[in-house]
């Protein structure tokens, strides 16, 4: 079946930063899937971003949501909201925390860390704790696990790459060597890194989930946080590596 991938640009400024995220959509015949899907608000910036490929958000039929953070999965209460025929997959882990029946990892991280805190930075903290409470849950329809074809695609495997969040997880095309990594990997200055490595649930698996990627056939990585990356892609993940081992 024949697929195309997308990669979006949605360009956004946050505390004066200008940022850009990388969500991806996947398309064939019948179906038109977008990987992760942005804050809360950011609606109008993805339909402009899928517009410069010649695609809609009205022609989605489902969301792979990769894990429960704010840039990912802030977005998809509105986006269900607007089309609610629109199928929602996510790993079980993840999927505990986007239908709101346990807090997020990233929440109870927050939570934990307040105490030791200093004063300064408390305020803030706390704003970023409303905001983690903010997000609005969705029913997701299907589960994903490492492996798993069927439940999507056949061109289209998922990858348990637990360590940024418990329950994250990243897709890789086969036919056209391509990872869409999430944040199991960003792309800064040219280089692969982990994302955020201070605030990893669990920095050990975040570095696992890399040796795990490194074990496919990759021509290319597109990263939420940076975009593509083509080149030398074995090479670039084991500098990641060294740096970390």
């Amino acid at each position: 079946m024949n697929m195309t991938w997308h990669c979006l640009d949605v360009p956004f400024t946050f505390n004066g930063i200008n940022d850009t995220l990388h969500p991806v959509i996947l398309r064939n015949q019948r179906e038109t899937l977008v990987i992760d899907c942005g804050y809360a608000g950011f609606m109008p910036r993805f339909e402009t971003a899928a517009n410069r490929h010649g695609l809609s958000l009205a022609d989605l039929t489902g969301v792979i949501i990769s894990h429960h953070d704010i840039d990912h999965v802030g977005g998809l209460y509105e986006l269900k909201q607007q089309y609610p025929s629109l199928k929602v997959y996510a790993s079980p882990v993840e999927a505990a925390s986007i239908t709101g029946q346990v807090k997020s990892a990233r929440l109870l991280q927050a939570e934990n860390l307040f105490p030791s805190l200093p004063d300064d930075q408390k305020p803030g903290a706390l704003a970023f704790q409303q905001r983690l409470s903010s997000i609005r849950p969705v029913h997701v329809d299907a589960m994903l696990s490492s492996g798993d074809q069927s439940a999507i695609w056949d061109d289209v495997q998922i990858i348990d790459t637990p360590g940024h969040t418990p329950g994250h997880i990243s897709v890789y095309l086969p036919s056209s060597r391509t990872l869409i990594a999430c944040d199991a990997l960003v792309v800064e200055n040219g280089a692969f890194n982990l994302a955020n490595p201070h605030f990893a649930i669990d920095l050990k698996q975040a570095v696992d989930s890399v040796r795990t990627l490194q074990s496919l056939t990759i021509d290319r990585v597109i990263c939420y946080h940076g975009g593509l990356m083509e080149g030398a892609v074995q090479q670039k993940l084991a500098e990641l590596l060294s740096r970390y081992t």
